[in-house]
């Protein structure tokens, strides 16, 4: 942490954005406490895993349609204070969620929180984007992914410790209290983003998106991002408990899983705004359909478990480095506003497919017959990689 605040004190990255990496290191932490207990929370309500992960899908259907239609919205409006007020309405739902025992409201909650966090996304993506120059982008986004994983590598540990102690609604709680720090400590910070002009028509938007090659291939490279966590956040603990180990293993291995984000990710952002994000596409799908394959062999939970925590390395060649290329590719200034939307929903079908793919297979299938599919699934992203483009940072492109 000392060497990555160093890197982050030079000359190229704002002082705000050091502060907002603070303030969503504090969201994170709260949404780490969440993405711990969510899968222990959503089987006392829905019993079956497969039942599980498709009610999960609808949710990441419902985020999906949310990008896009709420960015006139959004576009329209001060994101700050918007951004500000998801945090807010966060902490009373998390609060709620403690408190709630029956299925009608846990619906309801479930679907009411699903679009705070779609607006939450939208305008944190917005902010961070005009709080950096264009040629350090990349570095920004992997100060924020860095901050945010010490966050995914802290919070798992500490959510496991209040769960063991204390019960999953204490864990709603903490997290509900982290987030209202989080609101309060966001208020303070003077924060200002550029005024877009756009077209209030979020189909013409949606069609004009994809009309752009370059955006396309972006757009599905982004898919697999969300595809994996989707099976890492929801699926995996489900397979740690039914494999007979207590819920405190959840938290350990969740912590295992972030800790190669952490070290990874700014490093690999920073490379890659130098060299250019193809080669980073390449390399990391590459691995993750080879990952893939050797799950499916694996019999052991332990050779399992390690080798899920391995794959985070190429994960973190990922995470920062797509959201920054997407914003590299754009040709006019308020492109970024405009595209966002339909950007965003990429990462929706990843987690909509990366939920309800496991769901159909663990109707027919044992589980180890999930990581086929996923391997087939990146090796098809690697060779759409091939279509990016290899931009530097510096407005050259290879």
């Amino acid at each position: 942490m000392g060497i990555l605040l160093k890197k982050i004190h030079g000359p190229r990255v704002p002082t705000s954005m050091v502060k907002l990496s603070l303030i969503f290191f504090i969201v994170s932490l709260s949404a780490a406490f969440i993405d711990t207990v969510w899968a222990i929370y959503l089987k006392d309500f829905l019993q079956n895993n497969s039942t599980i992960g498709f009610y999960s899908a609808f949710l990441s259907a419902l985020a999906f349609v949310s990008s896009f239609m709420l960015v006139p919205f959004i576009e329209k409006r001060n994101k700050p204070f918007l951004y500000s007020i998801s945090l807010f309405l966060t902490s009373l739902f998390f609060v709620a969620f403690a408190l709630n025992k029956n299925l009608i409201v846990f619906f309801l909650l479930t679907i009411s929180v699903t679009i705070i966090f779609t607006v939450r996304m939208i305008t944190r993506a917005i902010i961070i984007k005009d709080g950096s120059e264009k040629k350090s982008l990349s570095k920004s986004e992997g100060i924020v992914f860095s901050f945010n994983n010490v966050a995914w590598v802290l919070g798992p540990l500490i959510a496991a410790f209040i769960l063991a102690k204390f019960g999953v609604p204490y864990v709603f709680l903490s997290a509900a209290g982290l987030i209202f720090l989080g609101f309060l400590f966001f208020r303070m910070v003077n924060i200002r983003t550029h005024d877009g002009n756009l077209d209030g028509n979020a189909m013409k938007i949606l069609f004009e998106f994809f009309k752009d090659r370059d955006r396309r291939t972006i757009y599905f490279i982004t898919t697999g991002v969300s595809f994996w966590w989707a099976l890492i956040y929801l699926y995996i603990p489900l397979y740690i408990i039914e494999n007979g180990f207590g819920e405190g293993v959840i938290g350990i291995f969740l912590f295992l899983i972030a800790v190669p984000l952490v070290f990874l990710e700014y490093p690999f952002s920073k490379v890659s705004g130098e060299k250019g994000a193809r080669r980073f596409f390449l390399i990391a799908y590459s691995m993750m359909a080879i990952i893939s394959l050797f799950l499916f062999f694996a019999k052991d939970v332990f050779w399992v478990l390690g080798l899920l925590i391995f794959a985070s390395i190429p994960m973190a060649m990922l995470e920062p480095i797509t959201e920054a290329y997407f914003f590299d590719i754009m040709k006019r200034k308020n492109d970024g506003h405009k595209f966002y939307g339909p950007y965003s929903t990429s990462l929706q079908i990843g987690f909509i497919l990366g939920k309800i793919v496991p769901a159909i297979i663990l109707i027919f299938l044992p589980f180890n017959y999930i990581f086929p599919v996923f391997g087939i699934f990146f090796a098809l992203l690697f060779l759409l990689s091939f279509g990016a483009k290899n931009i530097i940072e510096d407005g050259k492109k290879n």
